[in-house]
């Protein structure tokens, strides 16, 4: 099962696209993948052909590292698979991917072995290449074994299939696993929100009618991303009301001579540029939090959240700042209409330093955001709402206002620099004609 994001800790096999016996080349489709944010492709990355099919289409919930079929290499046959998979359940990905990690540096600290260790197995004169089969190479690689520990009992020494199903982890990869597993780039998988036990909270709930909600990955890694961004990352929050009225009317007017295009501009596309030009004019604040380093970026890479059934997406327009309002508010409607259908692919919802979360759409006031890590800040945007203010004449006039809150990493942004840039946005909000300048 392979990483296809790097959130991704498991996955749902929908669909296998080749059989038992097919030949495949590098580059052909083996299956769909469900991820927790979409439904990507598998391809190939070597010949052979497919000897046995080890998780069936419509499992889910299986480990990254999970070996989910065999593929044959020229001059082996379906006899050589045997017990490699014969339902013996895989490593979880962390310790698949810790042991050899764990095992290399090691031999790397080390001294040389004693003479009373394990026998390594024989290498040829060029390069310090180990004799073993194809199968025993995978099989070793899917038990965390270090094959140069392994003596061989094929001819001259040769590491048969037999050598690895018997042999053991060394101690140096236990040694590693007892080490809490590191959180996925990205900042997301990880444990579950801690709180009262599953038995808990049925035994509390006895008696009384509901439902069961089975999460998917999606709603797995929403929990784990939120509860580590509230846990860790020190917010505080800046508020503004925004007056929309010449905004309002400028893309009315931008609206009707664009029509014969086909193209209708949202407020949301006036929102993203005047973020992407504020990022741009308080360059300091255009940054992501990198754990023991701030990252400054150059271009306005703005995400924008999208809700989904059962979730969300924050796709991400890049060098925003440089795009016209109708090339924005294009990608963005492509964005979203393939974030609703899962599939974006990872390089399109990754990255950016700054995002938006509108739910004005949907009637609400003004809200708080939480921040998406690793990006500095995100701006919640409320409706606009008709109310009574006082204008510059001192006069009682009706505007319609917008609220915002912008959350902000104190790591990476303090409050003077966050006010700056909450007061860009704001203007180029409310003169929107010095967007297009």
């Amino acid at each position: 099962m392979p990483a296809l994001s790097p959130t991704m800790e498991e996955g749902t096999l929908a669909k296998w696209l080749v059989k038992e016996g097919d030949a495949v080349s590098s580059g052909d489709l083996l299956a769909e993948i469900e991820t927790d944010k979409a439904t990507m492709e598998f391809e190939a990355v070597d010949e052979g052909v497919i000897g046995k099919i080890l998780v069936e289409a419509g499992s889910e919930g299986v480990k990254v590292n999970t070996p989910i079929a065999v593929l044959l290499e020229e001059g082996e046959s379906a006899d050589d698979i045997g017990e490699a998979s014969s339902g013996a359940p895989a490593p979880s990905s962390d310790k698949a991917d810790a042991a050899p990690k764990a095992t290399e540096e090691a031999k790397a600290d080390s001294p040389a072995p004693k003479s009373t260790g394990p026998i390594p197995a024989p290498k040829d004169d060029k390069g310090g290449r180990i004799f073993a089969s194809p199968l025993a190479r995978r099989i070793a690689k899917d038990k965390g074994l270090d094959l140069a520990q392994i003596k061989g009992s094929g001819p001259k020494g040769r590491i048969v299939k037999a050598d690895v199903l018997d042999a053991k982890p060394s101690a140096a990869p236990a040694k590693d696993d007892a080490k809490p597993a590191a959180a996925p780039a990205g900042g997301g998988g990880g444990a579950m929100p801690a709180g009262p036990s599953t038995d808990a909270v049925l035994k509390m709930y006895e008696g009384r009618e509901f439902e069961e909600v089975k999460l998917d990955g999606m709603r797995k890694t929403i929990a784990a991303r939120l509860t580590e961004a509230k846990q860790t990352i020190p917010h505080f929050y800046l508020r503004r009301d925004i007056k929309l009225d010449a905004l309002m009317k400028f893309r009315s007017q931008l609206n009707k001579q664009l029509e014969a295009r086909g193209v209708k501009l949202s407020v949301n596309d006036f929102i993203i540029k005047a973020s992407a030009l504020a990022l741009q004019a308080v360059p300091d604040a255009n940054a992501v939090w990198a754990g023991d380093r701030v990252l400054k970026l150059k271009p306005s890479d703005v995400a924008v959240a999208v809700a989904i059934e059962g979730g969300l997406f924050t796709p991400v327009l890049k060098d925003a700042d440089m795009k016209s309002l109708s090339a924005l508010s294009a990608e963005m409607k492509d964005l979203a209409a393939r974030a609703r259908d899962r599939k974006l692919a990872p390089h399109e919802y990754q990255g950016g330093s700054f995002a938006i979360s509108n739910l004005g759409m949907f009637g609400i006031d003004n809200f708080d955001a939480v921040i998406n890590p690793p990006h500095g800040g995100i701006l919640a945007v409320g409706s606009g709402v008709k109310k009574p203010i006082v204008n510059a004449e001192g006069e009682i006039e009706v505007a319609t206002i917008m609220s915002v809150t912008l959350s902000v990493d104190h790591r990476v942004i303090d409050g003077a620099l966050g006010a700056q840039l909450l007061e860009q946005i704001v203007q180029n909000l409310e003169n929107p004609m010095m967007m297009l300048a």
